[in-house]
């Protein structure tokens, strides 16, 4: 079985993110025939429709053509001020720009981890509603929400809550299916 090639995206740009933590979990977590490859999105520039009529600034070029080329994508993301930090919501707007845009059915597997009890629902609400008209392919179940997330990984980043190990691994299966299911419905 070939390599399936992931992307994984942290909303949060904090090196000692738990949202960071989260992801890298679901790195080591993933079935044996998924890799993932944290892609980093620092010097996306906000968003100015002048500079888009130039063209692509490299590193929006550079993110677009890394996703493309990707079998998923699993986004682990903090909710600021109950929705989407706003950096990565316009990361994905430089993205979805264009008529070859890379989430257009892309399998996406989303988590999110908070030190409050709800886990950053919130977020994940509207990063799918704003993946949903990107045409992106989001894993419905399961949902992962880590709440009192401080709680659940030691300082170095580490997950000590085998609950939490157990939710996300069973997310990462089912992610495998998923994509293997996206690729079915779209081919041909």
């Amino acid at each position: 079985m070939s390599t399936l090639d992931i992307v994984g995206l942290c909303g949060s740009l904090r090196t000692g993110s738990i949202n960071r933590a989260a992801l890298n979990l679901a790195g080591s977590l993933m079935p044996e025939p998924m890799a993932m490859e944290v892609v980093e999105w620092r010097e996306v520039p906000v968003f100015d429709a002048d500079v888009f009529a130039k063209g692509y600034p490299a590193s929006v070029q550079a993110l677009r053509d890394r996703i493309r080329r990707a079998d998923g994508v699993v986004i682990a993301t903090p909710e600021y001020n109950f929705s989407i930090p706003g950096g990565f919501k316009n990361m994905i707007d430089w993205l979805s720009r264009g008529e070859d845009q890379p989430f257009a059915h892309k399998p996406v597997a989303i988590l999110s981890a908070s030190p409050g009890p709800v886990g950053g629902a919130r977020v994940q609400y509207d990063l799918r509603r704003v993946l949903l008209f990107v045409n992106a392919m989001v894993l419905a179940k399961p949902e992962v929400f880590i709440g009192g997330a401080g709680g659940k990984f030691d300082a170095d980043g580490n997950c000590t809550d085998e609950t939490t190990r157990k939710f996300v691994g069973d997310q990462m299966k089912a992610f495998e299916k998923w994509i293997a299911a996206v690729k079915r419905m779209t081919a041909g």
